[in-house]
């Protein structure tokens, strides 16, 4: 089915994923066309990450853009790891209301500003059959699941009739001066031509069937095989020139196709260069390649958005456990001569709890001491133990890398990678990981750095908001605060209850400006400024008006929105003020909600001078007030006056129904979502019919 999709819109590769550990990545199941390092980097997607397959999912949508600049512009980190120029769309896979996963085409560059309906409409079909199928097999109790690495489609280019054939056209391209040569999707050498293998000073038996830069060390350039994928991803015409043994300066010439390259092979110069550079070392070693340029700008890019040391550790886990084959990895620090496991994947939770807490040093022969700065590999459980009589096995694993954590020229931790088979560690991934632990140690202390700061605002907002509320009879209150999500700044939101007297009481709700810890202190202190006044006896216009020249002395260059309303318990009446704040929504059991419209003032710290207009309301027994922030209803795209609709649709009290039951069903919605802001609901009740 993807072969075909791919062939009727006129695509040159295309994948397909499907979605697990519960909706949260998006696994490559099946692809055609990418080159297997490329597809193992890219067979991992996370729902949150800024790429298009993810968002297409994300958003039920198809997702399209013509071009790299256009991709630089909507997805700069996606754009920065596969810097070739290619067109791409993704897509959903859903049946009903069940989205499965998303199919993701590209084109080259270049052919339109867009997807004709034609296109449009395989690609749709595509997706619904696909749907229809995984819901099936669903069904069945038999459901479609990822593979370790994604199956590899085999194009299936139009072969010749006989061997007969092949060998005539063979001959007829070894009459020709120039040398040519074939590759797959995958980059090994299908067919070459005598000239070629003259040019490449080599021969068919030791080219056919292997990768170029892998058989001949002269051309083991990562800009030489960056070129080969240039030409498989963007199906454009590269170029590139390189020196053979002999001292011959060779241009070569890619021209892709579907199902793989044709390289054209020339000489640019006829007698040997005495001052070309040497293909290997002094010791005959083969230069190392290290990790393909677009491997690594797509990790550093990917670890740049991380902020927690687990994040660090998945986005790691993505990107290079697939490509070495890696079966668990670990981040750990030290505590009291401790090892403390930070963050891990792919252990068992007996595995990390053998981990947390050993001995962080252990005892070593003298001929193996223990130096933190400095990476270790072993290959077999054996050298492990012969090195460090102690270490514990944890999973029956068999060969490890520890990598150490460096910043600031101190360790910072260790990032273990272990395999569950021996494994031999050439010089080239040695270089490799080696130079990889310093992009995880920048983005581990990152993270380590902004845990702490997020924690000490965490705990100083935590601290001034009230623990509890006061019982005030008569009156039924429900408040509720949700943070935004993991990764975003704190917010300054903030609501208090205020006991006035026995029939008495004062209710307040607001959004200090800023995501720091000094819009965390600034919400106390407006807390506590609202009490001081309310408690003096001030009308709600007068305590708005009386904390707003406080805030304007205060913080000058902050601004707090803020809703002080005080209820009469026995008179069931509420006298309402607001400093620019969202209107509150005043619910009675079988009635639609009404939005409260409370002449907003300025923004509390604007103005010194600023008045604030109140009005009354009358409560009937058993109405419920509702209070809230804008975290509760904004998102992109949305008008803020449809959002506060949306809202007041959903706020239908009933009779009995527990007000901390409803605060929940309010905030459910946007509970789940990808939050930039924190929550703050309070809901008020007169219960005087009870």
């Amino acid at each position: 089915m993807l072969i075909e999709t791919i062939n009727r819109t006129g695509a040159h590769i295309g994948a397909v994923y499907l979605l697990v550990e519960d909706g949260r990545v998006l696994q490559m199941v099946t692809e055609m066309g990418l080159p297997a390092p490329i597809a193992k980097v890219w067979s991992r997607i996370r729902m949150n990450d800024p790429v298009p397959i993810a968002v297409a999912v994300r958003e039920r949508r198809l997702v399209w853009l013509a071009g790299r600049e256009e991709l630089a512009r909507t997805y700069p980190a996606a754009a920065l790891a596969l810097p070739y120029h290619f067109a791409v769309a993704g897509a959903p896979i859903r049946s009903s209301d069940t989205v499965w996963g998303g199919l993701l085409l590209l084109w080259p560059s270049g052919r339109g500003r867009g997807l004709d309906q034609r296109q449009r409409d395989i690609i749709d079909g595509a997706c619904a059959r696909i749907g229809d199928l995984l819901q099936r097999t669903a069904a069945r109790g038999e459901p479609i699941t990822p593979g370790a690495q994604p199956r590899l489609l085999d194009p299936r280019p139009v072969r010749m009739a006989d061997n007969g054939a092949e060998l005539v056209a063979l001959e007829c391209l070894n009459r020709l001066p120039e040398g040519f040569f074939s590759l797959d999707v995958e980059g090994r050498v299908t067919l070459l031509t005598a000239p070629a293998a003259d040019l490449l000073d080599s021969s068919a038996a030791e080219l056919l069937g292997v990768r170029p830069w892998e058989a001949l060390p002269w051309l083991d350039d990562p800009a030489y095989e960056d070129r080969y994928r240039a030409a498989v991803v963007g199906w454009q015409i590269t170029h590139f020139t390189a020196r053979n043994p002999l001292g011959r300066l060779l241009s070569f010439t890619l021209y892709p196709g579907l199902s793989g390259i044709t390289v054209r092979v020339t000489s640019l110069t006829a007698r040997p260069d005495p001052g070309r550079t040497p293909a290997t070392g002094p010791d005959g070693e083969r230069r190392p390649r290290g990790i393909a340029l677009h491997e690594m700008l797509h990790l550093a890019t990917s670890l740049a958005r991380a902020v927690t040391a687990q994040e660090v550790v998945d986005l790691v886990s993505d990107h290079v456990m697939p490509l070495y084959n890696v079966q668990a990895l670990a981040i750990l620090t030290t505590h009291g001569g401790r090892l403390r496991v930070a963050a891990s994947h792919g252990y068992s939770r007996q595995a990390v709890e053998e981990l947390d807490g050993h001995p962080a040093i252990p005892p070593a022969p003298a001929q193996h001491p223990f130096d933190a700065a400095r990476p270790a590999f072993f290959s077999t459980w054996d050298e492990l133990r012969a090195a460090y009589p102690r270490a514990i096995r944890s999973d029956n694993m068999s060969a490890w890398a520890f990598l150490p954590l460096i910043t600031s020229a101190r360790p910072i931790g260790t990032c273990v990678l272990a395999y569950d088979r021996t494994h031999r560690f050439d010089a080239d991934e040695r270089a490799t990981l080696t130079a990889l632990s310093g992009l995880i140690a920048q983005a581990f202390e990152r993270a380590r750095l902004y845990d702490a700061k997020h924690q000490l605002a965490g705990c100083l907002q935590s601290s001034l908001l009230p623990r509890t509320l006061p019982e005030i009879p008569g009156l039924d209150v429900a408040a509720r605060y949700v943070p935004a999500m993991p990764g975003m700044d704190i917010g300054g939101d903030f609501y208090d209850l205020i006991q006035l007297s026995d029939t008495m009481a004062g209710a307040v709700i607001g959004d200090v400006q800023g995501h720091d810890v000094t819009a965390a202190a600034l919400m106390g202190q407006v807390r506590t400024a609202i009490r001081a006044y309310a408690t003096a006896g001030s009308p709600p216009g007068e305590v708005l008006a009386h904390t707003n020249r406080l805030l304007v002395e205060l913080a000058p260059d902050r601004f707090t929105s803020c809703l002080y309303l005080s209820l009469d318990l026995a008179e069931h009446t509420a006298c309402v003020a607001s400093a620019g704040h969202l209107p509150p929504l005043l619910g009675r059991p079988g009635t639609p909600a009404q939005i409260i419209d409370t002449m907003p003032g300025l923004l509390l710290g604007i103005d010194p001078e600023a008045e604030y207009a109140t009005i009354e309301l009358r409560l009937t027994p058993g109405s419920v007030l509702s209070l809230y922030t804008d975290g509760l209803i904004e998102r992109p795209g949305l008008d803020l006056g449809d959002a506060i609709t949306d809202l007041a649709e959903r706020f239908r009290p009933c009779h009995g129904q527990l007000l901390h039951d409803l605060a929940e069903s309010l905030i459910e919605a946007a509970a789940v979502e990808q939050r930039t802001d924190d929550i703050a609901v309070v809901l008020l009740r007169d219960a005087g019919s009870r």
